[in-house]
C-alpha cells in the first residue's frame, strides 16, 4: 500500500515586525508596524506586530490611518537585507529534514518529509518550531496535512507560534465549516462571485458540481473543487527547483497622484522598459499585457488583452497596456499605482503565425532599433538612452533621468 504523504507548511509569524524586534529588543511588547517610506508615497502597512494588529492595523493600511489606530504605534522602515537573511537561515533548519522545499514567499514554505522515516510530521513541526526560536529568536505557525492546500490552511488556523493537524480521515469536520474565503487562491474576487451563487462555506464550495466552478470560473473552478475536497495532489518541488517563468511585470506607487491619461501613459512606457528588457534576459515573448490600476481611494482594478503578435518590444507593450487602461479605466479617482505585466510567455525562439493586421516590415525596423537602444545601455547604463516622452516630471520614486534623449514614441 502506497504510504501517505506528510507535507508540512512553515509560516514565520509576522514575519518583518518579528525580525525587527529580534534585532531591537526595546521594541518587545509594543506596538509596530514595518512601512514603507511616507516620501516616497509608499507608506503602507508592509507587516505589524500582534499588539498593532490588536489594536485595529492592517497589512496595507496607509501609515496615517495606522496611526489613527494605534496612537502608540512605532514606525520603523523596512530592512529587506536582514529580512533575506533570517529567510535563508530559516530554510537551513528546514533542509535538515528534507532537501523538498518550496518557498512561497519569503517567509513561507512547504516541505514535503513523507520520506523522513524516523518521526511523524507532527513530531518535525514540533522540531522545527522550537529550533526557530531558539536559533533564530523568531517564531512559527506549522500546518501538517497530507496536501499543500490543507498544510497552508492549518499553518493559518493557529498563530502564533503552533502547531496545527489536518488529517485525511477528519479534515471535512474541521475544515469544510470554515468560510470559502480561508482556502487558498480564493480571493476576493472568486469570495464576492461565491457569495452571489450562495456559497459561503468550504463545505459548500465541495458540494457544488465541478462543471458548474468550471463554467464559473474556468480551469481555476476545477482546482478550486479539488482543493475543497482535498483530492490536490500537487508536488512539493525541490530546493533548487526554479519555476518556470510565467510573467514579467514592473509596478510603482507613484510620487503624486496620476490625473490624466498623458501621465499614464508616460509611467507605463517607463515601466515597459524594465519590463522589455527582462523579457530579452529571459528569451521570452509576449502574448498578452495585463495592467492593474490603483485608485488614491486604494481600490485595485486588473484588466488583461492579447496582443495582435508576440512581442518584447517596450513600445508595444506600453501602448497594449495604455489602450486597455482608457477602455477600462473610468477616472472615478485619481491613480496613485500602477503595474504592467508582460503574460502568457512563450519562448523568442518559437515559430510564430503572422497576423496580416500588423505591418511586420516595420516591427523588423523597430526590433532592429531595440537591438541597438539594448546594446548601448548594456554597454553605458540603464539610463544612457531613453524615449523623449518620459523626459521631465514622471512622479516616479528614484526615476533619475539625467539621460540622453531619442526621439520621442507617440501614443496613438
Amino acid at each position: 500500500m502506497e504510504k501517505s504523504r506528510v507535507i508540512l507548511h512553515s509560516d514565520m509569524n509576522s514575519f518583518y515586525a518579528s525580525v525587527e524586534m529580534m534585532l531591537n529588543p526595546t521594541l518587545k511588547g509594543k506596538p509596530i508596524a514595518v512601512c514603507g517610506s511616507t516620501e516616497e508615497r509608499h507608506g503602507i502597512v508592509l507587516a505589524k506586530s500582534d499588539l498593532a494588529k490588536k489594536a485595529g492595523v492592517k497589512t496595507g493600511m496607509v501609515n496615517w490611518e495606522a496611526r489613527q489606530r494605534c496612537k502608540d504605534l512605532i514606525i520603523v522602515p523596512p530592512q529587506y537585507d536582514q529580512y533575506l537573511k533570517y529567510s535563508k537561515l530559516a530554510h537551513e533548519i528546514y533542509y535538515r529534514y528534507t532537501d523538498l522545499v518550496e518557498p512561497y514567499g519569503m517567509d513561507e514554505c512547504w516541505l514535503d518529509v513523507s520520506a523522513s522515516g524516523i518521526y511523524g510530521g507532527m513530531e518535525i513541526a514540533q522540531e522545527i518550531r522550537k529550533a526557530a526560536k531558539d536559533e533564530l529568536g523568531l517564531t512559527v505557525s506549522i500546518g501538517v496535512s497530507f496536501n499543500k492546500i490543507f498544510a497552508k490552511l492549518g499553518s493559518d488556523l493557529k498563530k502564533p507560534d503552533a502547531v496545527t493537524e489536518i488529517r485525511k480521515d477528519t479534515f471535512r469536520d474541521k475544515i469544510w465549516p470554515l468560510d470559502a474565503s480561508e482556502l487558498l487562491y480564493v480571493g476576493r474576487s472568486t469570495t464576492a462571485k461565491l457569495t452571489k451563487y450562495g456559497i459561503h462555506t468550504i463545505g459548500e464550495l465541495a458540494a457544488t458540481p465541478p462543471e458548474t466552478l468550471q463554467r464559473w470560473f474556468g480551469i481555476n473552478g476545477l482546482k478550486l473543487w479539488r482543493f475543497a475536497n482535498g483530492t490536490d495532489e500537487s508536488r512539493v518541488m525541490q530546493k533548487d527547483f526554479v519555476s518556470p517563468v510565467k510573467s514579467i511585470g514592473h509596478g510603482i506607487t507613484c510620487t503624486a497622484d496620476l490625473l490624466n491619461n498623458d501621465d499614464v501613459f508616460r509611467v507605463m512606457l517607463e515601466l515597459s522598459q524594465d519590463v522589455g528588457h527582462r523579457l530579452r534576459v529571459h528569451e521570452l515573448s509576449a502574448h498578452g499585457v495585463q495592467i492593474a490600476i490603483r485608485g488614491n481611494d486604494l481600490y485595485a482594478s486588473q484588466y488583461q488583452c492579447k496582443l495582435l503578435a508576440q512581442t518584447q518590444l517596450p513600445s508595444e507593450i506600453a501602448n497594449a497596456g495604455f489602450h486597455l487602461f482608457c477602455q477600462r479605466y473610468q477616472w472615478s479617482t485619481p491613480v496613485r499605482a500602477i503595474t504592467i505585466r508582460a503574460i502568457d510567455l512563450t519562448s523568442q525562439h518559437d515559430a510564430e503565425q503572422l497576423s496580416m493586421l500588423v505591418d511586420n516590415q516595420k516591427r523588423d525596423r523597430r526590433i532592429q532599433l531595440e537591438d541597438s537602444v539594448e546594446d548601448i545601455r548594456r554597454r553605458f547604463g540603464n539610463r544612457s538612452l531613453t524615449y523623449a516622452a518620459i523626459m521631465g516630471d514622471l512622479k516616479m520614486p528614484d526615476d533619475g533621468r539625467d539621460k540622453v534623449k531619442m526621439p520621442s514614441l507617440m501614443y496613438q
